[in-house]
């Protein structure tokens, strides 16, 4: 099958959005926490995590279009802090409903069935029930003018992660905690390990 751009361009916008999403493959799934400066605490999902580096250790993801609508980009402009928590096979089901479009006054901890845990480093709130989970403060956010969406650059500043094997390279066993992966926003997949290569050299 050959889709040519012609073509894409007269599909429905749900159809094109889910198309292009399931082609890009496997993605991590993560809720990104913050709280507003009235206090309100927010929680929403996101599978475009990137590493950005790990000297200073730096994690990007990518921002839709600010409205009164996407309280997560809003809350971290404004304290410059949030937490990243992995979704695992026992909440994905209540970490899908955290992308319901609830009002700003609303806390999806509360209205999804999520527990706050809290840090000595900020008022961000973790995910409890989350396995794999880091605090991180806001280092930069790239405006990208294509589609006015923006890479938001932050700095880990905490990392928890639950009892599982951790290599003495430092390579995590995220299978052991029952991390998923997802194919555009609603298809959800279990990972198991095929294998780990050596270091390639010519």
């Amino acid at each position: 099958m050959k889709i040519t751009r012609a073509l894409i361009d007269e599909m429905s916008s749900r159809y094109r959005a889910t198309l292009i999403n399931s082609i890009e493959g496997f993605k991590s799934l993560n809720l990104i926490g913050t709280r507003c400066i009235s206090g309100v605490s927010n929680l929403a999902p996101f599978n475009s995590i990137v590493h950005i580096g790990s000297n200073p250790p730096l994690i990007g993801f990518i921002a839709r279009p600010e409205t009164e609508e996407h309280q997560t980009l809003k809350n971290i402009r404004e304290t410059g802090w949030y937490t990243i928590n992995q979704v695992h096979e026992g909440i994905y089901k209540a970490a899908h409903q955290t992308s319901a479009k609830y009002d700003a006054s609303t806390s999806e901890f509360n209205a999804c069935g999520f527990t706050e845990q809290h840090s000595k480093l900020s008022s961000a709130p973790y995910v409890l029930e989350s396995k794999v989970k880091y605090m991180l403060q806001l280092k930069e956010i790239i405006p990208i003018a294509l589609n006015n969406t923006s890479l938001v650059i932050g700095e880990i500043h905490e990392i928890e992660i639950d009892d599982c094997t951790i290599e003495t390279d430092g390579f995590v066993h995220l299978e052991e905690l029952g991390s998923m992966t997802c194919v555009g926003v609603d298809a959800y997949f279990n990972v198991s390990l095929k294998e780990r290569l050596a270091y390639a050299k010519k």
